[in-house]
């Protein structure tokens, strides 16, 4: 038997027994390796971003096949579940909870689970996890393999669908807003960002939904009708948030169109004003630009009269032209 290389504490981020006696028991450090290999059903989860990560599974893991060593070692991963015997290959996404980090940045969760061990990775902090060690801890967590993977992508979509709910609550605002009499500056702003989250969260969930639906195709014996059944509501809380995503895209781009057609309205309106008072004022500003000029014979130019009579004709020709722009309906 390969000999088993001791895990550093910053290593292991949680580590509990499913079953038995001493169920929601955390591990010590150096039973950990030791639990792995047996039959006793337990669990793990590892800092992937530690150093140590990658050769610790590598040597105390080496009974598993390459194939499953190597998906969690990776260091790019993407959504998918794949069989390999009678265990499960699981890669999810969840919803980045992590102070001073975007929340559609999602964050990976690595997961091989068999009916007697569970070893999950992720490089940030996944809040699902800390829900299911604290559980297990009050001892209220799960009792095998299915339990674990039915309550995992619970809490994973929990956070998946509040988060979407909140991004609904904002394109609801911004469509009144827009829609308002007086937009708020910073809008076509919020309206990209809102475009940009919406469209990294489709990303992410469409191979993720894909992925849940490869695990009803194809899933271990392990995971009977009742939780094949609850895997199944949580594919369709997935699709709904994949379809609810290219709704919002659509719905996005409506406002962004009726954003661009307001302020197109208004550029529109200001120049047409404009067009206006230049019409009007260019023949006045010709006649008081003639009878400006400092020549002999000028008419008028003798007469006590002269101005009241020319500012007269002034307001004369800007009354013509007032009925002629209301008749040619300019006005």
């Amino acid at each position: 038997m390969t000999n088993l290389v001791p895990a550093p504490e910053t290593l292991i981020a949680y580590s509990h027994v499913l079953e038995g006696p001493d169920a929601g028991r955390p591990l010590e450090t150096g039973e950990v390796a030791t639990l792995l290999r047996e039959d006793t059903l337990a669990w793990v989860h590892l800092s992937a971003h530690h150093p140590e990560a990658p050769q610790w599974i590598i040597e105390n893991l080496s009974y598993l096949d390459p194939t499953i060593v190597d998906a969690l070692v990776a260091e790019e991963t993407r959504p998918r579940v794949t069989r390999v015997g009678d265990g499960l290959i699981v890669i999810l996404r969840g919803i980045n909870t992590n102070d001073g980090e975007d929340p559609e940045d999602m964050v990976s969760v690595r997961l091989w689970i068999d009916p007697h061990r569970i070893i999950s990775l992720s490089r940030r902090k996944v809040r699902a996890i800390k829900d299911i060690a604290e559980d297990l801890t009050m001892g209220q967590g799960p009792v095998d393999a299915a339990a674990f993977l039915v309550r995992l992508t619970e809490r994973l979509n929990y956070r998946i669908e509040d988060f979407w709910n909140g991004l609904e609550e904002i394109a609801d605002t911004l469509e009144e807003q827009v829609l308002s009499d007086q937009p708020p500056d910073d809008l076509r702003a919020r309206l990209v960002d809102l475009r940009r989250q919406a469209i990294i969260l489709r990303r992410y969930m469409q191979p993720q939904r894909d992925a849940m639906r490869m695990l009803q195709a194809a899933h271990p014996g392990w995971l009977e009708d009742e939780d094949l059944r609850a895997l199944a509501e949580e594919l369709d809380a997935l699709e709904r948030v994949v379809e609810d995503a290219d709704a919002m895209r659509d719905r996005m781009a409506l406002v962004r169109d009726e954003l661009t057609g307001q302020l197109s309205d208004r550029l529109n309106r200001n120049m047409y004003l404009l067009s206006i008072l230049s019409a009007l004022f260019l023949p006045l500003g010709f006649l008081t630009g003639l009878f400006g000029i400092n020549v002999a014979g000028l008419p008028g130019s003798g007469t006590p009269g002269a101005f009241w009579v020319f500012s007269g004709g002034l307001l004369a020709v800007l009354f013509v032209q007032l009925l002629v722009l209301r008749k040619l309906r300019w006005i």
